[in-house]
This record gives C-alpha cells, structure tokens and sequence, in this order.
C-alpha cells in the first residue's frame, strides 16, 4: 500500500515517515527542499520536491497511493505570520482534500489537541469539547480554520478523519520543536515552571496511531492522541532529573506570566519581530491542555507508553544533536 506523506521532514512526519517503511508501506513524500535535507538521508522512499500551493502539485501527486497523511504545518504561537501560515495550514488542506476528494481517496488530518478546549478545572477534555477556546494565536486560528475546510469537503464527499496529537516528546525532532523545552531546562534551569499543563505523548505512538487510522478510523471522526496529563511544574521537575540539573522549584503567577508576556510584545515591536516570549505563548503556558485519549485507545488501539521514556528518548536525541553537552 502506498501513502503518500506531507511534512516528511517535521517532527511527528519523520517519525511517521520512518515507521511506515519499517511496516512495509511504500511512501511517497512531499517536500518544498530541492536537496535531501538532513532529516531524509540514508531513507528509501520516493521524494517528490513540490511546494503545496504549486500549480505542479496534482501532477506530481501519484496515482496509486491509498492514503494521504497531512502533517505539514507552521507553528507560531504568537500574533504573527498569520497569512503565512494560512498558506501552509488552511490552504494546503484545501487543495490535498479536494485532491483526495476527487480521487476517491482517504485523506488523515494531522491537526492539534489547540483546536479543541483547555480545562480549567483540571478534567481531561475530549474530541467534543470546543469551549473554552484558547488564546487566539496564528496557530491556533490557522489549524481551526484548517478543521472547518476538511469538515467542507466532507460534508461533499471526502473520506476523511481529523487527528489531535498532544505535546508530544521522542527522537527525531531535528529542527528542534517540543525539544526546545528540554533544552530550555536544561541550559536555562529556570526557578519557575509555568502554571499550565500539556497531555504529554510520545511521537512514536501517535504514529502508530495515525497509522492504525489508515484502516479502523471512522470517516468523519476526530480521535485524541494525547498521553499523560502533567503540570508543566511536574514536567519539568522530570525533565531536569533526566537532564541533571536543578529542577524549578516555584509555580509562575499569572500576573508575572502577563508581565513578561506584555515585555516580550513590546521587544517585539522595538526588534521587528516577534519571538517565542510573547503574551499569547505565555498565556498558553498558564492554561491546562489535558485530554482524554480513550476514543482512540478503543477504536484505534492507541496505546500509551510511561512518561519517562519519552523524557528520555527526548534528552538522549538532544545529546545526540549536540545541542547540550550531557
């Protein structure tokens, strides 16, 4: 069976792109490099260079692939980059889904678990649950609007399904992504965690997650694809012990999250552009993002591994990539 994959070169993409082979399916990717960057050497699958808004695109799609996986997205919680981002995560969706539409073919939605609510009082969320909404940022109001263009063309036709992975931690994340927290606790070893939390998965199984959706997911279905559900207090103490280092000791107050938010809003203006201190990705951070994975656990058999050896596997491929000395 062929798949053809978007965002080969991403985190949970290489990841997926890597498990898919080591399963037997063939796999054609899509990606905007003219070069094999890094993330792809050394792999047997079919490159195909082609931007997503390129008029090249259909045809240099393949005819006999099954599934089209699309984890392809730009990442930026913050008030910027929205039209850029509407091209790379509202647009692409529309194209490869009428694509798909067209062809008679099934199409997996890699969205996010910041489509749906966070939980003030703690208790998980599920695949229905909207309200509260989180902090409009682009990416946030870019992958919301990506879901109501899917939910278009199935309502004309389209065999698809929509998945929300959580924060997820593991190897191969080259760029890095989730990565950058343990970084940032480990060289930084910071006396303050924020006051939120995250439903911390392990990249390797939300892929096979998504992969078990090529044949048992419903069309027309959301599924969580989340993991344990830990303050990020609590994350970080567990990170600093694989690091190391000294672990925070103190939970952030709101009001000093807001402080240095509005700080990095106004560095912001004064540097021309925006940075990953901000007062939306800080608003974030105070907010509680846990979910509840059981749909998937009883339709897709998604399974979830300890914590502890996500953390692990996260800080070994941060050794590994040098970016820390251990």
């Amino acid at each position: 069976m062929r798949i053809l994959l978007t965002g080969a070169t991403g985190f949970l993409g290489n990841n997926l792109l890597r498990m898919l082979l080591d399963q037997g399916y063939q796999v054609t990717a899509l990606i905007r490099q003219r070069s094999v960057p890094p993330a792809l050497a050394g792999i047997d699958a079919d490159l195909r260079q082609v931007p997503l808004d390129s008029p090249e695109l259909t045809a240099k799609i393949p005819d006999d692939f099954a599934c089209l996986i699309h984890c392809a997205a730009q990442i930026q919680i913050g008030r910027t980059q929205l039209e850029s981002s509407r091209r790379a995560n509202v647009d692409s969706t529309r194209i490869l889904a009428g694509i798909c539409r067209e062809r008679g073919k099934r199409m997996i939605h890699v969205s996010t678990v910041d489509t749906l609510a966070y939980s003030p009082d703690g208790q998980p969320k599920t695949e229905q649950d909207r309200e509260p909404r989180k902090p409009p940022a682009t990416y946030v109001v870019t992958k919301t609007e990506a879901e109501q263009v899917f939910a278009a063309e199935l309502a004309q036709g389209l065999d698809g399904v929509i998945v929300h992975p959580g924060f997820m931690l593991g190897p191969y994340d080259w760029r890095p992504s989730s990565a950058e927290m343990m970084i940032a606790v480990a060289k930084l070893r910071p006396p303050f965690a924020p006051a939120g939390g995250a439903s911390v998965a392990d990249v390797r199984d939300v892929a096979t997650g998504i992969i078990a959706a090529i044949e048992r997911a419903r069309t027309g279905e959301n599924y969580i694809l989340g993991g344990h559900n830990l303050s990020y207090f609590d994350l970080w103490r567990l990170m600093a012990a694989e690091a190391g280092v000294p672990p925070p000791r103190l939970v952030l107050p709101n009001w000093l999250a807001r402080g240095a938010g509005i700080f990095g809003d106004v560095k912001a203006k004064l540097l021309g552009r925006e940075t990953n201190l901000n007062s939306l990705a800080t608003a974030m951070g105070q907010l509680r993002h846990y979910y509840s994975s059981a749909k998937a656990q009883a339709e897709l058999g998604y399974t979830v591994r300890p914590v502890a050896e996500s953390i692990a596997a996260c800080w070994q491929w941060v050794k590994d990539m040098g970016w820390v000395k251990a």
